[in-house]
């Protein structure tokens, strides 16, 4: 890392942990990423982005790189269980750009993750090393040491003006370095795939997200144009943590049945964990992303919790001169909000899961609601811009 300056040391090479990396390296700081990964390496299909992101992104200026891997809905279509046509259909597109200056898009989450990696490695002041098999920090008045296990098996020790913990929902930074709480399973499972997009014609709109609600279960689908691909996520209750074989759902309905046989037997398990603590640091040792605030996907909100996490914390170690008080200011202004869309999101599970005949009260609750009601209902998530608020 350069001389002079301030350095951070940031432990994991997912979304978060990258977006802060480049928001750092704006500022002119020294990054150091490490992650265990032998390679850039992120799980899952789809990912959804909602503006309030995309802001955070454009102010790394990587606007026009989104656009290119990115595909903006024109709605959200809403399917009764075993209905053929949409009960409603909520209005995405253009609406989204008047309403809150930016896109709602998706996009596949190692395409982000790439692009990401691909933008750090364009500044001589982020350094990521992957394959790290271990490390150690210690917190000290002047900063932080940290003592790194290289992938070829040597050793180096390193210095920086704090340590961010962005290494997930099972961080190691929050469980071991912070004495923080372990994850906790929902008894949930994410079915995740990715089907060929012209093995889906004529069964799905191709200019729009398309949710199916059944007993039990719910299934999200969009396509992934840049990919020729559509991503499908099945939610469904699981006691155990590593299920086996396939999902297999009861009178899903013609439709989703159909989906299903589509995409055979591709499917694979994401067991749903959520994490909840008050204590995001300790001195100068902090946590953003999942590490800090793990939610249930219900809200699609989380990765972009992660991406303002980064945007409101790069600017506060930059310009705060006690990484404690940096850390402290940061969580008084996010863990709030974190913790208002992740009851959000929760709640949204609660209600998609609904059993018969309550399900039917809220197919008809969200038909009145109309094609615009949710632009209101969301618009303290959508309109945030983190730099306002930092």
């Amino acid at each position: 890392m350069p001389e002079g300056g301030r350095n951070f040391i940031i432990a994991g090479a997912g979304i978060s942990g990258l977006t802060l990396a480049l928001a750092l390296a704006k500022f002119g700081a020294g990054v150091l990423v490490l992650d265990r990964s032998p390679h850039l390496q992120e799980f899952g299909a789809g990912l959804q982005i909602s503006p309030n992101a995309r802001h955070c992104l454009h102010q790394l200026g990587l606007g026009p790189a989104l656009d290119a891997i990115g595909f903006e809905p024109a709605a959200l279509d809403l399917y009764a269980q075993g209905r053929l046509a949409p009960s409603m259909s909520m209005e995405l597109g253009d609406i989204m750009r008047e309403r809150f200056g930016a896109p709602y898009t998706v996009m596949h989450r190692a395409d982000l993750a790439d692009l990401l990696h691909r933008a750090c490695r364009r500044f001589a002041n982020i350094d990521i090393s992957f394959g790290v098999r271990h490390w150690d920090v210690v917190s000290h008045a002047r900063g932080v040491s940290v003592a790194i296990d290289e992938a070829d098996g040597q050793s180096r020790t390193s210095r920086a003006h704090a340590f961010i913990g962005a290494d997930g929902v099972h961080s190691r930074t929050r469980r071991t370095v912070l004495g923080g709480p372990d994850a906790r399973f929902g008894k949930r499972i994410a079915w995740r795939t990715l089907v060929p997009a012209e093995m889906l014609s004529g069964q799905l709109a191709a200019d729009r997200v398309s949710v199916f609600f059944g007993s039990g279960f719910h299934l999200v689908c969009y396509p992934l144009p840049h990919r020729g691909q559509v991503n499908l996520a099945l939610f469904l209750p699981d006691r155990t943590h590593e299920p086996t074989g396939q999902p297999r759902l009861v009178r899903p309905g013609a439709k989703v049945e159909s989906l299903m046989s589509a995409a055979g037997d591709s499917w694979t398990p994401w067991p749903l964990h959520t994490v909840h603590t008050r204590s995001w640091h300790v001195g100068n040792i902090g946590l953003i992303g999942d590490a800090a605030h793990a939610m249930v996907p219900f809200q699609a909100q989380g990765a972009a919790m992660g991406i303002e996490d980064a945007s409101v914390l790069a600017p506060l170690l930059m310009e705060t001169k006690d990484a404690d008080a940096a850390f402290a200011h940061y969580a008084g202004l996010r863990q709030k909000r974190v913790e208002r869309v992740a009851a959000l999101s929760a709640q949204n599970g609660r209600i998609f899961h609904l059993p018969w005949p309550m399900s039917t009260a809220r197919d008809m609750v969200m038909s009145a609601q109309g094609p615009r009601a949710h632009l209101r209902r969301l618009g303290w998530i959508y309109s945030y811009k983190a730099a306002a608020n930092s």
